[in-house]
């Protein structure tokens, strides 16, 4: 019952997807055949950050790599774009937790360590949490720092040659200098947004009588 429940739903849901995926497609080809590199970088920068894994970052993500198999220096630059807008949520997420610890809970911030690892490995699903925790806020502020970041890698003209990998592919990465400031920028602007949109739910008190019991501890044990 279940599997046909589904099926239902999928043959009903597929047909919609497919158009839109589609049309979202046709318009980055648009502004690729347009030569509007720039504006094309930070819609795919935002792209990536909307939904995270979900169907929008899967169409930034099909037409990046679309666009590497092309074998071109356009193309390049094209999935440099998507793979640093995706790289940027959770590691302007680790920053924030880091730099503005009164907003997220003890437990979202023994996180940050993680997220930066997922971040540079190009795996944006480690700001899923965050993100379905407190969407009116995690995700304009993660689609900020994932715009600028593919922005300025449009801009500086930052190209890649490997579908995935993050920082373990950057052999592969064109002008990778320019790259890491894309992504330092872009990392910034996102935990900046994080830190004026988020409210606070933890007091600087408890944040430092938890700072106080985790040094006790660790005098303790040694």
């Amino acid at each position: 019952l279940g599997c046909a429940i589904i099926a239902a739903v999928m043959c009903t849901v597929d047909p919609v997807m497919i158009a839109i995926n589609n049309g979202i497609s046709t318009f980055l080809n648009f502004l690729y055949a347009k030569n509007l590199i720039v504006l094309l970088g930070l819609l795919l920068g935002l792209m990536m950050a909307t939904d995270m894994g979900g169907p929008i970052n899967k169409a930034a993500y099909v037409f990046g790599v679309g666009m590497l198999s092309l074998g071109t220096d356009a193309g390049y630059l094209m999935m440099a774009c998507v793979m640093i807008g995706g790289m940027v949520p959770p590691i302007a997420i680790a920053m924030a937790c880091q730099f503005f610890p009164q907003k997220f809970t003890a437990q979202e911030r023994s996180t940050a360590a993680t997220n930066y690892v997922m971040g540079l490995s190009f795996i944006t699903e480690g700001a899923i949490p965050f993100a379905a925790s407190d969407p009116a806020h995690v995700i304009p502020a993660m689609m900020v720092g994932s715009g600028v970041a593919g922005a300025l890698s449009a801009l500086f003209k930052c190209t890649l040659m490997a579908p995935h990998g993050g920082i373990f592919v950057f052999a592969t990465v064109g002008r990778w200098y320019f790259y890491l400031i894309a992504l330092a920028a872009g990392a910034l602007a996102g935990m900046a947004m994080l830190g004026l949109l988020k409210k606070d739910i933890v007091s600087k008190e408890e944040i430092d009588a938890e700072k106080a019991a985790k040094k006790a501890a660790k005098a303790k044990k040694a």
